[in-house]
């Protein structure tokens, strides 16, 4: 397996979420967008013999090459031309009602603000001969989880050579396991507030909708043992592999590059968060009838096993598994013994409740 792919994705995946995550929302991206690059007007595809797929670029596009893109050609023969741009750029084709990409590869969190915004193609079921929809858990009637990624707890093994935390309720418990701690900052992704919860007592399948202010009193409790509230996974990973702190929260394709390169680190898998990546077709796409035999081929449960495979992130169709040596399903989000023991992100709550959270991130940052 390819494990270099894994801590470079994240980057390329972190680019399609930042303007959204950061308070650029879709109106305000499209001011900041400015005059599209030339590649779009010669991106321009509408012959029946292409699909255009938004990619973040990168290793990640290089792994989608390997296992979709090369193999639906082979298949179909729809030439696939990947787009590689950010969340701005496609705001400002919806905006100008000049959408010149078929297929967007997006987190979740973006996916769902451009539904809300009427940017999408209701995906139409019927269409879908080679997947077996009814094995994917993340079927919406605008966009299909494509694959998993999650946020784990990672722990130096050094400084928990015998035991560790093994739930938030422990990680919070800083008189049995001392040592210097770190969690997500906002502008990372999400603060980690489910955690907070997970720690205070609620279970799993009662987190949502998130109780906000019981969950900044739970933050309060751990303040004074953050050494830091990271802003990206390189940060994260690098930090617990140079023990600035013994424990934290951390993206697991990130934490997992650098055991692949002997780091003395190691993840605890329970209470997981899951967030999904997505595949949805924008609203006025050229080629449309090619970006629904797109979706209904990459998610087969071959490529996404071949797509795991290469980048180390879960796959949504349970199939997939089939495909799957245990070595690799154990590293896995998704994983059946992992899908029992963590939950998804409700990414509709976050949403809807991301400016009220930020207002109250940034009053917690000053010590409110």
């Amino acid at each position: 397996m390819k494990t270099r792919l894994e801590h470079r994705r994240p980057r390329a995946h972190r680019l399609s979420r930042r303007t959204l995550l950061q308070g650029v929302g879709i109106g305000a991206g499209l001011a900041a967008a400015g005059t599209l690059p030339a590649l779009v007007s010669r991106a321009r595809a509408k012959t029946a013999g292409k699909v255009i797929v938004r990619t973040g670029g990168g290793a990640y596009e290089d792994a989608l090459r390997k296992a979709i893109f090369e193999p639906f050609t082979a298949a179909t023969g729809i030439e696939v031309q990947p787009f590689a741009t950010n969340v701005a750029k496609i705001a400002a084709m919806v905006e100008a009602h000049d959408v010149q990409i078929d297929v967007a590869d997006l987190g979740e969190f973006t996916t769902v603000t451009f539904e809300k915004r009427g940017a999408l193609e209701k995906i139409d079921r019927a269409k879908f001969k080679r997947t077996n929809l009814a094995d994917i858990d993340s079927v919406t009637d605008y966009y299909i989880g494509e694959n998993t990624y999650a946020t784990v707890m990672g722990y130096n093994t050094t400084a928990f050579a015998s035991k560790h935390p093994r739930n938030w309720a422990e990680f919070w418990d800083v008189k049995r396991f001392p040592g210097g701690r770190m969690l997500e900052d906002m502008s990372a992704e999400f603060p980690n507030l489910e955690f907070a919860l997970l720690a205070d007592g609620v279970p799993m399948d009662k987190l949502y909708p998130l109780d906000v202010d019981r969950a900044f009193k739970k933050l309060r409790e751990i303040r004074p043992h953050i050494t830091k509230w990271w802003t990206s996974g390189a940060v994260s990973a690098q930090m617990l592999a140079s023990k600035d702190v013994v424990l934290g929260s951390v993206w697991n394709g990130r934490i997992l590059a650098l055991m692949d390169h002997k780091a003395p680190l190691a993840i605890e898998w329970n209470e997981c968060s899951r967030q999904l990546q997505t595949l949805c077709i924008l609203k006025g796409a050229p080629n449309l009838e090619n970006a629904l035999a797109y979706l209904d081929f990459a998610l087969q449960p071959k490529p996404q096993a071949e797509v795991a495979k290469l980048v180390g992130y879960g796959p949504t169709n349970k199939k997939a598994f089939q495909f799957i040596d245990a070595k690799l399903a154990a590293r896995l989000p998704t994983s059946p013994q992992h899908l029992k023991i963590g939950f998804t992100t409700n990414a509709r709550w976050w949403v809807d409740h991301r400016a009220e959270v930020n207002s109250k991130w940034q009053a917690f940052l000053l010590g409110e």
